[in-house]
């Protein structure tokens, strides 16, 4: 619930209210930080855990005042879902001095704070603490020539086995009885009828429309068996 004097200051509702709400409070840290001279000593990281989602049970109007909003952009899905809409968004770094203003294409993901933070003050994670965080230090920071990710793991919030696996513009989701959550956000959560596997190629397809499967097999081959192994491995961090 947004604080009264963001109420009815957008079109949406009080979803969106909220979201005023937040760049202002963001906005009010970076002021105070500057203030306090802070802003060269202090890393900020702005993300979100999860895409979006317009119909979670509050009594918030979101869906009726939508409109034509898309809270995930071109992105298939939300929250609950393996989808890009459901993982993919933003992350942004500050650290006034440091970091050089500009947007990177890497690959990051939230739980790799703990690796990239890890080599930043020099205190090692012990080896079985945070098993799926990688070191992707340098793709926050900007640098320039940095690597994030070569694979990504995305999971649905239960355990139906649900999975999307990356590695550069592939993508295969994995669908274990033919259901796949939530894939449209404005609609109510709902399960949809498709295929067990499915391959997208998101340098074409970002949203996910296509399934190319059938036209590069190995493809969908190579990423099925490197996902299972991780799996089966129970981790991913060197």
């Amino acid at each position: 619930m947004p604080h009264e004097r963001f109420q009815g200051k957008t079109p949406h509702g009080l979803r969106t209210d909220s979201i005023i709400q937040l760049d202002w409070t963001v906005g009010e840290i970076m002021k105070t930080l500057d203030r306090l001279k802070l802003a060269e000593k202090t890393l900020v990281v702005f993300c979100s855990d999860n895409g979006p989602v317009m119909n979670d049970g509050y009594e918030d109007e979101a869906l009726e005042k939508l409109g034509n909003h898309r809270a995930a952009g071109p992105f298939k899905g939300g929250k609950y879902s393996v989808f890009e809409g459901g993982t993919r968004t933003p992350f942004i770094t500050r650290w006034k001095g440091t970091i050089p203003s500009g947007v990177s294409q890497q690959v990051v993901c939230t739980i790799d704070m703990a690796a990239s933070f890890s080599a930043l003050t020099g205190i090692a994670l012990p080896k079985d603490a945070c098993l799926d965080s990688h070191d992707v230090l340098a793709a926050l920071l900007g640098k320039q020539d940095a690597q994030g990710r070569d694979h990504l793991i995305q999971q649905d919030n239960g355990g139906k086995g649900r999975f999307g696996y990356r590695e550069g513009d592939w993508k295969l989701t994995v669908h274990p009885k033919g259901k796949a959550r939530n894939t449209v956000v404005e609609k109510k959560l709902e399960n949809t009828d498709v295929k067990p596997y499915l391959l997208y190629d998101l340098a074409k397809d970002p949203g996910e429309t296509k399934n190319v499967m059938a036209a590069h097999p190995e493809v969908a081959e190579r990423l099925k068996t490197r996902l299972e192994k991780l799996i089966q491995d129970g981790r991913s961090r060197p």
